[in-house]
């Protein structure tokens, strides 16, 4: 059975300034907006119609806490009469029930009542575990998404999923549980490292083929200028994603259908976490391979030629993201592949669901004979 989608929202897609500007996630009574610009984490004026308590908590890592926390306590103080800090480790490694239960002891440590308000300031993984915990904590408390990575900025901190891993797969475990705010401020990706940088790109480029051409013929033209972190080329990048993200969410909330089409790359990619242990390969640096891997399969299936293949495989490799897969297996890696693959969230009765490209710009999300999947893996894999 295919189920086919055309998610191409009616937005411009002209070049935008590096002026502050907004997205809007549209859920009814959910509804929230996304911030971006420069400067945005030390503006009192982007905190002030979040709901009042008297307690704060923000939720960050060894890395970016001594970057960043400094700075929104110090604005958060202005609003909050308590604001408390913890910070985890860092690295997707870390994605995990225990680390989870510093966040929950923290607010039960401070007396946190069931106003208090999360913070999430750093990458994918404290904005995930953040935001379960805010689902959680005295059955959901409010919280706010402050991604310091292009990553989570583009991708994770919009949309209201959160997770954590477990061994046998990744955010499995988790629920769908929306911000009451996103703000990025696009300075804090000048001190992101130049491998979470790319990382990061891996999500912005997936937005392309299965939505919106114009945008992968722009990021192929100003690919370059977001490698070197020019501030208009980030702005550009990080709002067209989240209209795009925001569209597709806003029809489709809970990934009953539309929203699996995010995936582009990822069931390839989650299987890459997987089966290295987390950390081994950034998030992103899966999806880039498994995007190539998901283009290759698309195309043995006929619905894209090998130029468009060769297309994505160019613009992923001069995102400084691998195009191959590792070897996860010597003796069977296909099938290592495949046993991964199907837990992934979008199996169906142990049938693994992959989001294609239907032609450019357009998904689709359909099943694969095992063997042809096997040959893609063995022709895309190291």
């Amino acid at each position: 059975m295919q189920e086919a989608v055309n998610p191409t929202p009616s937005f411009s897609s002209s070049y935008a300034s590096a002026a502050v500007q907004q997205v809007s996630i549209a859920l009814d009574e959910r509804s929230y907006a996304i911030a971006i610009g420069t400067g945005l984490l030390d503006e009192p004026a982007f905190y002030a119609d979040l709901p009042a308590a008297a307690s704060a908590l923000i939720v960050s890592n060894t890395t970016v806490a001594p970057l960043y926390a400094q700075r929104l306590h110090a604005v958060l103080q202005q609003r909050y009469a308590n604001v408390h800090l913890v910070t985890l480790p860092d690295g997707e490694e870390y994605k995990t029930w225990e680390t989870l239960n510093l966040i929950f002891d923290a607010l039960l440590g401070h007396g946190c009542d069931r106003k208090t308000v999360l913070f999430a300031l750093g990458g994918g993984v404290v904005g995930d575990m953040t935001g379960f915990a805010a689902a959680s904590y005295m059955r959901g408390v409010p919280f706010v998404q402050v991604p310091t990575t292009l990553l989570a900025q583009v991708d994770s901190s919009v949309g209201g999923k959160t997770a954590i891993n477990h061994p046998l797969g990744k955010n499995m475990i988790g629920a769908f549980y929306q911000p009451r705010l996103v703000l990025c401020d696009l300075a804090t990706l000048n001190t992101l490292p130049v491998r979470e940088l790319s990382a990061g790109l891996a999500e912005v480029i997936k937005y392309g083929p299965i939505a919106d051409m114009a945008f992968l013929d722009w990021l192929e033209a100003h690919i370059d200028a977001l490698l070197a972190r020019d501030v208009e080329a980030l702005a550009h990048a990080v709002r067209r994603s989240c209209e795009i993200k925001a569209w597709v969410v806003g029809q489709d909330e809970r990934e009953s259908g539309l929203r699996a089409i995010l995936n582009f790359g990822h069931t390839f990619g989650h299987a890459i976490e997987a089966g290295m242990g987390y950390g081994a390969w950034l998030h992103g640096e899966a999806v880039g391979a498994g995007m190539v891997m998901a283009a290759e399969l698309s195309c043995r299936l006929g619905l894209v030629d090998t130029a468009f293949v060769a297309r994505l495989t160019a613009l992923v490799q001069r995102a400084g993201l691998p195009v191959r897969g590792p070897v996860l297996d010597a003796a069977d890696n296909a099938g290592r592949y495949l046993e991964l693959m199907r837990v992934d969230k979008k199996a169906e009765g142990g049938e693994i669901r992959f989001v294609l490209i239907d032609g450019p710009g357009q998904a689709v999300m359909r099943a694969a004979p095992d063997a042809l999947v096997r040959e893609v893996i063995d022709a895309c894999c190291a």
